[in-house]
């Protein structure tokens, strides 16, 4: 027998399988050295008397010689294609269906691109692990809402980088002279630097903040010599942090690919958690960099020093059965907890305001994705009941107590006007914004009659993240006295409502419904205004462009509704201006193609109408862009789509009017909205 047959020890049933695998292995001219089976005499035994092991050896002695029939596979198609055949061979693969055909050229230019950028190919292999790794947690059964977890593991954030210091050649001045300032000292001078082109540095509370923390990081010595902040010069240090920022732009392909290489490599270790088995994403595994606050309006802590987060400043929320995550050599955390009641997994105190921060999971989690689903059905119980309630308030309007009076009024804004509820703050500590409840008295102007409507409203304050609120109302007469009478003998700086707060609005509301808050109200008015505004806008015959623009316009009365405001941005102009000579260019094509189609003899008319009228199309689409873009220059539609409007609404509309979704959530949307993409059909209405 040959060395194989030679060498096996034990057989397993089908003799006969043994033996024309025996006579294979025979012809072959691999020599595989598997063990044959032989009993105490030499013979060969039974199948069934094989080891698992060595029939695990068996089998791959198998598949090594397919490798010779794939080359001899090859060797006879070559063969057939050079003989008198050939031409028939090539009859043979002309018959392939068009799908075939498809297929082969779809896996042609995919491999092909796989081999050109192997990027490409990565980022692709992520796509298909992510769809695998996708939680229909929807589907499953509910539990105790007061447990978020039962098992929660994760490797703790990732710190910013130390601090570089700047090479010698680098210099601060003070009073025209050079001086070297210590490491702590010389890193929040950079921080300064770095805004030297920005117009907080000329602001008076953003350099007094600013300066009271520097001199709290100095030597002695530096304190005693740098006494006036006018006398400083930063500006060697913002040239060169400007240096390293024009070199990070002009990285080679090869240092920003092992850049990205390292930030994915973090990520693939930082960025994901395992909660009840699954595995999910975290959305801010790297921790702020520290710097100056900066603040939004005119924040009374702007310029103060945010400091380094370091490991002592965190608390870790893992399962007691997961490995505790390891801080940084040479640290420790500040707690290591095992609460499942929560859904952050660190938690830290900033240092500016004193509020706690929080890394929580990304935004397409099932933490987040249930509670944004709760969000959006506690709205929409809302719309069964939000009659009933407009009813109790209107009653409270003529109510003996002021204090129900002026918490009926309050909730009529909050209703009709989608206010956010606005609680007390300190000024000093935080930014002049406010809200319904903590209104003051100069915040509203009452006109009997303004522009030919009576009883007038107009309001004027600043919100949230310091956006202008104004907003001129035409209300009830019954409200319009009650405002009146709330002003009465009141200061400027008085609160309008003074006898009501956040805190018992909502549990007013909570005694009106189960759940209900402000915010909810919020989220009904938002989406209820969308689902309206779709069913009056969108018209079954438009083509898909006219359709997005009904969509925007629909969305854009949301984000009116919501006060979503933002600046005109900077390349606006320019970027209409290229817009309008795209039009203008368009049109002259379209023109050029009507005079070819008019002339064209009857042989090239079909060509030249297909022409002109994909030119047509395009020429419309470019006129909805202008209109859209020019629409929307001030208003945020991101806001209200990512934030307030239920998902399902889209996910229905763009399914009922054969609008591709992606035309209008983006792949962050989509992520967070998986839930909604999988439950809404087109049937669905708020």
């Amino acid at each position: 027998m040959t060395e194989v047959a030679a060498q096996l020890p034990y057989t397993n049933g089908n003799t006969n399988e043994v033996k024309e695998e025996l006579k294979s292995s025979q012809n072959s001219p691999t020599k595989i050295a598997v063990p044959a089976p032989k009993d105490e005499n030499g013979g060969y035994l039974d199948e069934d008397d094989i080891p698992w092991a060595v029939r695990l050896q068996m089998e791959a002695a198998e598949k090594k010689p397919k490798k010779k029939e794939k080359k001899d596979k090859k060797d006879k198609k070559r063969k057939y294609a050079d003989s008198d055949d050939s031409d028939d061979y090539k009859e043979k693969k002309k018959s392939k269906s068009k799908k075939e055909e498809k297929k082969d050229s779809k896996r042609t230019s995919v491999s092909s691109s796989a081999k050109s950028s192997p990027v490409k190919s990565g980022g692709r292999k992520k796509k298909e692990e992510e769809k695998e790794d996708v939680w229909e947690w929807w589907k499953e059964e509910k539990t105790d809402d007061s447990i978020k977890w039962k098992t929660l593991q994760h490797m703790g954030p990732v710190f910013s980088a130390p601090y570089e210091p700047l090479p010698s050649h680098v210099n601060f001045f003070y009073d025209g002279k050079v001086v070297k300032l210590g490491a702590a000292a010389e890193e929040v001078a950079g921080f300064y630097a770095r805004m030297l082109d920005h117009e907080y540095t000329t602001k008076e509370m953003f350099n007094n903040n600013f300066w009271k923390d520097w001199r709290k990081t100095m030597t002695a010595a530096e304190r005693e010599l740098i006494t006036d902040l006018k006398k400083c010069d930063f500006r060697q240090i913002d040239e060169h942090y400007k240096l390293l920022s024009e070199q990070r732009k002009a990285m080679t392909k090869e240092d920003k690919l092992k850049l990205r290489e390292k930030n994915e490599a973090d990520m693939k270790v930082y960025g994901f958690a395992i909660i009840d088995g699954h595995k999910q994403k975290i959305g801010n595994f790297r921790l702020e960099p520290p710097g100056l606050f900066r603040g939004r309006g005119g924040h009374p802590k702007m310029g103060k020093l945010k400091r380094r987060v370091m490991p002592e400043d965190v608390i870790i929320n893992c399962s007691k059965c997961s490995e505790i995550p390891k801080p940084p050599p040479g640290h420790k955390w500040k707690e290591v907890r095992h609460d499942p009641k929560v859904t952050w997994l660190c938690c830290w105190t900033e240092n500016v305001g004193g509020q706690n921060k929080y890394m929580m999971l990304n935004a397409n989690s099932k933490i987040k994705g249930e509670k944004d689903y709760s969000k959006f059905e506690t709205a929409r119980r809302l719309k069964t009941r939000i009659d009933n309630i407009r009813e109790v308030y209107r009653g409270d309007w003529k109510s003996k107590e002021m204090r129900l009076r002026q918490r009926a009024v309050a909730l009529y804004f909050i209703d009709k006007l989608a206010l956010r509820a606005g609680n007390e703050k300190d000024t000093e500590e935080a930014a002049d914004t406010v809200g319904c409840c903590s209104l003051r008295c100069e915040h509203i102007n009452l006109h009997e009659e303004l522009d030919g409507q009576n009883y007038v409203v107009e309001f004027d304050f600043l919100g949230k993240d310091s956006i202008r609120y104004y907003n001129k109302v035409p209300v009830e007469k019954t409200v319009f006295k009650n405002l009146k009478l709330f002003k009465e003998g009141k200061e400027p700086d008085d609160d309008l409502f003074d006898r009501l707060d956040t805190s018992t609005l909502n549990q007013h509301l909570q005694s009106l419904m189960p759940n209900l808050t402000v915010k909810v109200f919020r989220t009904y008015n938002a989406s209820i205004t969308l689902q309206d505004q779709l069913d009056k806008l969108t018209n079954p015959k438009d083509n898909v462009h006219q359709k997005i623009l009904s969509y925007n316009r629909a969305n854009r009365q949301v984000a009116i509704l919501c006060n979503h405001q933002r600046a005109v941005p900077k390349t606006h102009d320019a970027s209409m201006a290229n817009l309008e000579k795209k039009i203008k260019d368009k049109k002259k094509e379209l023109k050029d193609a009507k005079a070819e189609y008019e002339k064209a003899k009857s042989g090239d008319k079909e060509k030249a109408k297909k022409k002109m009228d994909r030119l047509k199309d395009q020429y419309k689409k470019l006129k909805i862009n202008r209109t859209d873009k020019d629409e929307n220059k001030q208003i945020a539609l991101g806001t209200s789509k990512l934030n307030y409007l239920d998902p399902r609404i889209t996910v229905a509309w763009c399914k009922k009017n054969d609008v591709p979704i992606e035309k209008i959530f983006s792949k962050t949307h989509r992520d967070k909205f998986r839930w909604a993409l999988d439950m809404a059909d087109e049937e669905f209405v708020f």
